[in-house]
């Protein structure tokens, strides 16, 4: 997503681009494909609120700057409520198309190991960097870099799903038009039939780490035996909840839990089991799922899987520009500085690249407006986070200045955010508009 981006953006600036990609010759644990901006973990983009949410706010900034990878979201968009999914496969090949025709880009398939001395070079090496390269990150900064581990969720065939006993609907009913409002799928669960799951659940045969190696999860991505394992009602107050839902089955009797699958392709014959993240292995995965009321005969077109994600202590690493303190003709983007989500790393994305075009150009920009969703997360990672405790983060209005004059708690919440996005808003279109570039 990071490198995509800040391909597009570069090349739309005038600069010639040159993608290093060294999928398919060298895979990784979750890619299938050689496109670029390969979806693996989900196929949403979370909440496309752009007044009350801030990851909302961000697909707002990336559209007024000419984002590649939110042209091509909302080319391939889904139903999902009020959230921004795309079919993914489409998706990653139309980002892939437009940017191996752009004149000014070309794509090499091979794998970097090392940091080269000369030129201006931005690595978005995503949650998956090579081993090899990750060890020469490491040499360069003078420390090893962290690492936490990202779960992968299952993806289910739709024809496979009892509808006798599931149904459609978006929680609350959100959404504007009835397909909207009947993007998920949703199985209903009686307090005995949960409590057997979760016994299943903390009973299952798990994915064993190598010796020595300990698993530091990020809470946006926990795997759900990560989440049981914290009390039994967790994941009833999670993933899990049953508010907002009524089963039309069954309209007077209120489930004790309810698991959700969204859709993950244009066509609906493939679901995502919603917040469904796991280190189970294979075998575990089939028997523990199928107890989900609905579940019984699914068949399942990807388990789901646990992998390794390797970020930099970007407070310490990174300067105002991205670039690496100790080699300032390299930035970095994406996952690796410690931004979590498809959203924050195509956004850090868009950042690198017009950063490194305007050097090249001779051109200094104008710091990004820390009251911006850009500025808010560039500002954390380089420098506004605490360095010795600092781990990946979700764009979220806690990053945020405050906004003078509005009052606290929850009665005062829709206001705040309604002033943090006008007031981002603003001061994104004023730094496009001084920035000069058009990458639209």
């Amino acid at each position: 997503m990071a490198g995509s981006e800040a391909a597009w953006q570069a090349a739309q600036m005038g600069v010639d681009v040159v993608i290093h990609e060294m999928r398919p010759k060298v895979g990784t644990f979750a890619h299938h494909t050689g496109n670029l901006a390969e979806m693996v973990c989900s196929n949403s983009f979370r909440s496309d609120d752009d007044e009350q949410n801030a990851v909302g706010l961000l697909h707002w900034e990336m559209r007024a700057a000419g984002g590649l990878i939110m042209a091509s979201a909302d080319a391939h968009r889904l139903p999902a409520g009020g959230a921004l999914a795309v079919d993914r496969d489409p998706f990653a090949e139309t980002v892939t198309e437009r940017l191996r025709s752009h004149p000014r880009i070309s794509v090499t398939e091979e794998e970097v190991t090392d940091l080269p001395d000369g030129g201006q070079w931005i690595f978005a090496t995503g949650p998956l960097t090579s081993p090899a390269l990750g060890e020469a990150i490491a040499r360069v900064t003078g420390s090893d870099a962290l690492a936490f581990f990202d779960a992968i969720a299952p993806i289910v065939y739709a024809e496979s799903i009892d509808m006798d006993v599931a149904w459609r609907q978006s929680r609350y009913d959100k959404g504007e038009t009835e397909e909207e409002r009947t993007a998920y799928i949703n199985c209903p669960m009686t307090r005995d039939e949960y409590e057997a799951f979760i016994d299943a659940l903390l009973a299952a045969d798990k994915t064993k780490f190598h010796e020595g190696e300990t698993a530091g999860y990020f809470d946006g991505c926990l795997p759900i035996e990560v989440m049981a394992e914290r009390g039994r009602e967790t994941l009833r107050h999670g993933p899990m909840k049953p508010v907002g839902l009524t089963n039309p089955h069954n309209p007077t009797e209120k489930a004790h839990a309810v698991v959700q699958l969204r859709r993950d392709n244009a066509l609906g014959t493939l679901y995502n089991i919603v917040g469904f993240q796991t280190k189970m292995k294979y075998g575990a995965q089939t028997d523990v799922f199928r107890m989900i009321p609905g579940l019984k005969e699914a068949r399942f077109a990807r388990l789901g899987g646990i992998h390794r994600n390797t970020f930099l202590n970007s407070p310490t690493l990174l300067d105002e520009q991205m670039r690496l303190r100790a080699r300032p003709n390299i930035r970095f983007a994406g996952q690796i500085t410690g931004v979590e989500g498809y959203v924050e790393s195509a956004a850090m994305g868009l950042l690198a690249g017009r950063l490194a075009a305007a050097e090249m150009q001779g051109r200094a920009l104008s710091p990004v407006p820390q009251d911006s969703a850009m500025g808010a997360l560039i500002h954390h990672i380089t420098g506004g986070a605490e360095a010795k405790t600092f781990q990946p983060m979700n764009v979220n209005f806690g990053l945020f200045r405050p906004v003078d004059g509005l009052k606290g708690g929850r009665r005062g919440r829709k206001d705040r955010y309604k002033a943090y996005t006008d007031r981002a808003k603003a001061a994104w279109t004023n730094w496009l508009t001084r920035s000069g570039v058009d990458a639209a």
